[in-house]
């Protein structure tokens, strides 16, 4: 059936302790405050020749999401893996709206309070982590070098009532099964969850990457699972047809946890456009 399925999108299972993870990949954890907000993130490699690449990561999940792929990445990469405003050690703020726009301004301020402003840089974002990035990539084009969505959260989302939202959290939250938990879940956080959701997925912050998607001017990369059934993989093709300069990989037997269930292809497909995007760039350069 075609119903949305919360619990698909948003049960992760436990696949690396985050710190052992971090510890064995070398990437460093950080703090960052600006304004009476802080931002955590972890980094690895130094600012060079080459464009940082700033990683953005699904809804009710944290940096962390992104260790499996940053295995297959050149150690010297300067990467930066950003807790996405209400999640991981990032604030939360229950007054704060978190709709797709709100979250790009946020992410704006943590890139100039880093420096990431000083060159463009490639933007990677999956699930909502990608619908925030298109967005990101329309509002802010002088910043982005090259864009790579993952199955970006968008106006294919299946309604879901408030009524199976706060069932799905509750058990969510009570189950003793960690498969069934994502990192850092707590009762406490389940007002701030329920209402990251209700942002995210009101109709203003649905339509925002579609309504934006025609401004997006950077080489972009659309990575989809064929058997997403979070995001319709008809998305893909909208996006492309929208997007002048765009690429689209379709992963077959593949859901909506790219990262979790291809994390080699799409680790590989990711660096492969990325070095594609240096290489032009250093042409045009030598041209």
């Amino acid at each position: 059936s075609n119903h949305f399925n919360l619990s698909s999108w948003m049960t992760w299972p436990l696949v690396i302790a985050g710190c052992t993870g971090r510890l064995s990949l070398g990437v460093k954890v950080k703090y960052l405050n600006s304004e009476d907000y802080r931002f955590r993130y972890f980094t690895r490699g130094k600012p060079g020749s080459q464009p940082s690449v700033l990683m953005l990561h699904g809804f009710s999940l944290n940096k962390d999401m992104w260790l499996n792929t940053i295995e297959v990445f050149p150690k010297d990469l300067h990467l930066v893996c950003l807790d996405l405003p209400g999640h991981g050690g990032t604030t939360r703020l229950l007054a704060e709206s978190h709709t797709a726009v709100a979250q790009a301004k946020r992410i704006h301020q943590f890139v100039q309070c880093a420096g990431l402003n000083h060159n463009p840089f490639h933007l990677v974002g999956m699930s909502m982590g990608g619908m925030v990035a298109g967005v990101y990539a329309a509002l802010y084009p002088a910043h982005i070098s090259s864009l790579a969505l993952l199955c970006p959260a968008g106006k294919y989302l299946h309604q879901v009532s408030e009524v199976e939202l706060f069932l799905w959290l509750k058990k969510l939250v009570l189950s003793k099964d960690p498969a069934e938990k994502w990192n850092e879940t707590s009762p406490i956080l389940l007002p701030f969850i329920e209402k990251g959701f209700l942002d995210l997925t009101s109709s203003e912050s649905r339509y925002s990457l579609h309504d934006n998607m025609r401004k997006i001017k950077a080489p972009t990369q659309i990575i989809w699972g064929k058997e997403d059934k979070v995001f319709d993989s008809s998305g893909a093709g909208i996006l492309a047809a929208a997007i002048p300069n765009s690429q689209v990989h379709f992963l077959e037997k593949c859901g909506h946890f790219i990262t979790l269930e291809r994390p080699r292809t799409s680790a590989k497909l990711l660096l492969e456009f990325y070095k594609l995007v240096c290489d032009s760039a250093e042409q045009k350069k030598v041209a």
